[in-house]
Order: structure tokens, then C-alpha cells, then sequence
């Protein structure tokens, strides 16, 4: 008896399998060309900055220091917790005529530009400063929390809004790849090598000019590109993906929280995750070698090579997604990379390579190379494993709670954010960080530390995010289910919302 009914819920999810081969999914595409080239040009903006040496603008330019930063990302990060919660209930049961995430969008961008503007003029207010001087610190406190809570609506809104503009998971998940594709050869990574060139010319003393003025030049021209263009994709996209016309309450949205057995997998990856300790390699690379401006060249040219491996990358991204779960290449993708990690460590602790320049570029080469070989992969399946879990939120529940998940799921990383931030701040004082010295110029004991700190430490101190990733529940099968019926029922919630419109409004008879 029980064989039968195990073949009949086969039988039952291959049909659905093959019907939404067949529906809506398959053959119809949303978004037209305007919008696409508007999505490349946004995704491409989320990376034109030179946010990679925000540590190094702190700590050298604005000089806060260590402890005292420890101090206030405490504050910041509770207050940051605290005004989550309202304002993701306020997100969810927003209802307009132009959506549920467009005004916040819509409307901040430009505010939230001119104000964050003032992040890169902080060194002119306090010209000359020590790193405890009160009257920046407090500006610095003040500045963190007002931007933090202007930036938790467009956070917020954002992360729903990518899982709206389709409700096509295909056609979703070909402008990720798209998206992930193009933008490296539309010079995203621009600013950082020209900024890293800029860094090695005044830090040399090659050029008279000051570290503000590079920071400050480069961070207002970013921003103010990057700007026009997401404001231009939230101008000309639209939110396709129906909402329940009832408002969920909060008590509904931390109920979806709890029952949506993806969102708490996916934070509870993150958590275990949010232990990792460590560093960015960009400092090991600047404060262990000098040269940032001639590593940057070599690092691009590195970089140009292993480039068309990671743009062929993409093409296995359908055939892998068709032969295996979603769970598969998300366990896999992450186990990858570690070992790719690994192994450059290796060739760092061997003979003390990681104070010779040309062994250490010879390594991160071939972990370009390697990393590259499923980067396609890598990109498309964590950004579309969210938006999987949106829809399974729906498929359960009958609503979608983007925002409230989405704080759920932020939440976990600012807890830990917090938490590891202060730990950060200590570790790098315990391994004899001096601020503000010349670069290249820390003791050999730091140097150590530093190149531990941006490898091995962050993967072993991460390694149990894995974990959570294995207990993935949506399979092939019952994603073709839950896709087939989420259709259907999309379907009917608009002609029901239709009939609704004729019954209020009828045609006025003629004659």
C-alpha cells in the first residue's frame, strides 16, 4: 500500500514537472529591453564604488579608533536591530498605486545620496584629529545612526523588490546570469583599480596631494554614478509579482519567519557563518607589500586571463541546475571555494611565502583560475536561492512577507555584526595593528597575522555555515510543483481581483 502511494506522489510531481515545462514559466517573458539594459546598468552600480578601502579610510583618514569604533558599532548595531523590525512591518503592508517597494525606492534615492555624501567630507569637519577626539566621534555616532535607519527602507525595500519584477523564476534567473555576466566588462571593478593606483601615488609620497582628497574625490564621483543609474532601474522597472490586497500582520510576517523552513536554514547559515574572524585581503596585500598600485596592475592582469573562464562559467549554470538540486550546488559551490582557500594558504605558510611577492601572485592566480571555474554557478545560485525561498513563503502561506524575512534573515548578520565587529576591532589591536603608519611598514609578527587572518582563520572560524546549507527542502520535484501551482493560483487572484473591479464599477448601458 504504501509503494502505491509513493508511486502516485511521484507520478503526481512528475506531471507537475511537466506541465510547468509547459505554462506561463516557460513561454513568456516579462521584462522588455529597456528594462533589461536598466537592470545591468543597476547591478553594475551596486559594485562601482571603493567601499573595499572604507577600513583603510577610517582607520588612516578619519582615525577612529580601534575600541572606540568597537564601542559605537555596539550602539549602532542595536539601534540597527531595534528599527528593523517597524520598518520591514511598515514595508510589508505598504499598498500603492506604483507598489509595495517603489516609494521607499523611489523616493530615497536621491535624499539618501546627498546625505551620504557627507561620509567622505567627515576628514575636512575634523581636520587633524586624534582618534578620540569627542566631537567627530559623536558626529561620526550620530552621522552612522540617521544613515543606517534611512538605509534599512531601501535595504529592505530592495531585497523584496528583485523577487518581484518577475514571476518568472526562469526568466529571473537568466538576468542574474545576464547581469553577472556583462557587468565585469562593463568596468565594475574600475574604481578600485584606479583608486588602488591613486592610494600607492600619495602614500608614496609620488604625489602631493592627502589621502581625503583622493577618498574624497573617488567617493563622491562613485556614488553620484552609482546613484543615477539604480535610480534610473527603479524608474523604468515594475513590480509584477501580485500582492494579497489584505494587509499580513506583524504577527502573520514572524510566523511566515518561523513555518518558512528555507529563510530559517539560510539564517541559520548565516550565523554560523558570522563567526568567521578575519581581515580583507586587500589589507594583507597593502600593509605587507607597499606596492597597492603595481599589485592592483598585476592582480588585473591576473584577473583579464582567468576573466573568459569565469565568463564560460555561465554556461554551465543550466545544464547543472537541470541535472542537480539547488542543494547540491550550493553545498558544492561552498565547499569549492574553501578548498581553493586552502590551498593558497598552504602556499603562504610554505617557507614563508607570504612575505615573497612573486610566489603569493603566482598563487592567487591559479585561485582565480580555479575559483573562476564555478563562479557562474557560484552567483546565479545564491542570488536565486533567495527568491526561491520568497516563493515557497507564498506557495505555504498564501502572501509574501519580502521585507519581514528579509530583516529576519539581515537580522541574524547584524547580531553577529555586532557581536564581530567589537571582536575584529580587538584582534586587530592584539596582533599589534598600528594605526596610521606607513604602509608596508607593520612588524613581521602583524604581517603574519594579517595574512592568517584574510585565509585560514575566516575558514575555520565559518566552516559550520555549511551545515544548514544540507538541509535545503526544496527539491527539483517539489520545485516544479510549487512552481506549476503557484501559477495557477496567481491566475485566479488576478480575475478574481478583475471581477471584483467589473462588479463595483459596471459598463453604463447604452441607449
Amino acid at each position: 500500500m504504501s509503494e502505491q502511494i509513493n508511486d502516485r506522489e511521484q507520478t503526481i510531481a512528475q506531471e507537475a514537472e511537466s506541465r510547468v515545462d509547459k505554462n506561463v514559466y516557460r513561454s513568456f517573458n516579462y521584462i522588455g529591453t529597456k528594462e533589461t539594459i536598466a537592470y545591468l546598468f543597476n547591478d553594475w552600480s551596486n559594485t562601482f564604488n571603493i567601499n573595499g578601502y572604507s577600513q583603510r579610510f577610517i582607520w588612516d583618514v578619519v582615525k577612529i579608533d580601534f575600541n572606540i569604533a568597537a564601542i559605537v558599532g555596539i550602539f549602532t548595531g542595536a539601534w540597527d536591530i531595534i528599527n528593523d523590525t517597524f520598518i520591514s512591518a511598515i514595508v510589508d503592508n505598504t499598498r500603492t498605486r506604483i507598489g509595495k517597494f517603489r516609494p521607499y525606492l523611489v523616493g530615497f534615492q536621491i535624499p539618501m545620496t546627498i546625505i551620504g555624501l557627507l561620509y567622505w567630507f567627515i576628514p575636512y569637519f575634523f581636520p587633524n584629529t586624534a582618534g578620540t577626539y569627542i566631537p567627530k566621534l559623536i558626529f561620526y555616532y550620530v552621522f552612522s545612526v540617521f544613515t543606517e535607519t534611512a538605509n534599512t527602507f531601501t535595504g529592505v525595500a530592495r531585497s523584496g523588490y528583485m523577487s518581484t519584477i518577475t514571476p518568472n523564476p526562469n526568466e529571473r534567473v537568466r538576468l542574474i546570469t545576464l547581469a553577472e555576466l556583462l557587468t565585469g566588462y562593463m568596468g565594475e571593478d574600475m574604481p578600485r583599480y584606479i583608486f588602488g593606483f591613486m592610494y600607492d601615488m600619495v602614500t608614496t609620497g609620488r604625489w602631493k596631494i592627502t589621502l581625503r582628497s583622493i577618498f574624497m574625490g573617488m567617493g563622491v564621483g562613485c556614488a553620484l554614478i552609482s546613484s543615477a543609474f539604480t535610480l534610473w532601474f527603479f524608474l523604468v522597472s515594475k513590480e509584477r509579482v501580485p500582492q494579497t490586497i489584505d494587509r499580513p500582520s506583524v504577527k502573520e510576517g514572524f510566523k511566515a519567519i518561523v513555518t518558512n523552513y528555507p529563510v530559517l536554514l539560510m539564517c541559520l547559515s548565516d550565523f554560523l557563518s558570522g563567526f568567521g574572524v578575519g581581515t580583507s585581503q586587500d589589507n594583507y596585500w597593502i600593509d605587507v607589500f607597499g606596492q597597492n598600485s603595481m599589485i592592483n596592475t598585476l592582480k588585473a592582469l591576473v584577473s583579464g586571463i582567468s576573466g573568459p573562464v569565469g565568463s564560460i562559467s555561465y554556461a554551465f549554470v543550466a545544464p547543472l541546475r537541470k541535472r542537480f538540486s539547488s542543494k547540491f550546488l550550493w553545498v558544492g559551490s561552498d565547499m569549492y571555494g574553501d578548498f581553493v582557500t586552502f590551498g593558497f594558504f598552504l602556499l603562504g605558510i610554505t617557507n614563508k611565502n607570504y612575505l615573497k611577492l612573486k610566489p603569493m601572485l603566482t598563487g592567487y592566480g591559479i585561485t582565480e583560475f580555479l575559483s573562476k571555474l564555478l563562479f557562474g554557478v557560484n552567483k546565479v545560485i545564491n542570488a536565486d536561492l533567495w527568491n526561491e525561498a520568497m516563493d515557497y513563503c507564498e506557495w505555504k502561506h498564501g502572501y509574501r512577507m519580502e521585507a519581514t524575512t528579509g530583516v529576519a534573515k539581515g537580522l541574524v548578520q547584524k547580531l553577529q555584526g555586532i557581536f564581530m565587529g567589537t571582536i575584529n576591532n580587538i584582534v586587530m589591536k592584539k596582533v599589534g595593528y598600528v594605526q596610521g603608519l606607513k604602509v608596508g611598514t607593520q612588524d613581521a609578527r602583524t604581517k603574519k597575522w594579517l595574512f592568517y587572518l584574510c585565509t585560514v582563520v575566516p575558514l575555520v572560524t565559518s566552516a559550520l555555515g555549511i551545515v544548514p546549507k544540507m538541509l535545503w527542502p526544496i527539491s527539483k520535484k517539489k520545485r516544479a510543483q510549487m512552481y506549476y501551482e503557484l501559477s495557477e493560483r496567481r491566475s485566479m487572484m488576478v480575475d478574481s481581483y478583475v471581477n471584483s473591479l467589473e462588479e463595483n464599477n459596471p459598463e453604463p448601458e447604452i441607449g
